[in-house]
């Protein structure tokens, strides 16, 4: 089981998560945060994916993202997400990690 919790919502659904996937998404997505600057202990992770954009906080801090990083990190997470049973088309998609 999961240490944090992993909400998940697309385009304003909530989506329910098994605990291995709760897992799997909170690994992947503090593996790839892990290597970006100003994210340090991540406490708290809130994305938030419109379209192609991302708006990316951690501990309540906003994280800065250049456009490769955008793409990277938003093609990892949709391609994860539209794997789940419930989701269809993708236009908007929230993620929250929390102890």
């Amino acid at each position: 089981m999961t240490s944090r919790k992993v909400s998940l919502s697309v385009n304003d659904v909530p989506i329910p998560i098994e605990d291995f996937i709760q897992e799997f998404i909170e690994h992947v997505i503090t593996g790839m945060l892990t290597v970006l600057k100003e994210t340090g202990e991540m406490h708290d992770i809130h994305i938030s994916i419109d379209g192609d954009i991302i708006d990316l906080t951690v501990n309540n801090n906003v994280v800065p993202v250049n456009p490769f990083v955008n793409t990277f990190i938003t093609n990892t997470i949709v391609g994860m997400v539209s794997s789940l049973k419930g989701v269809g088309q993708i236009d908007r998609l929230e993620i929250g990690i929390t102890e």
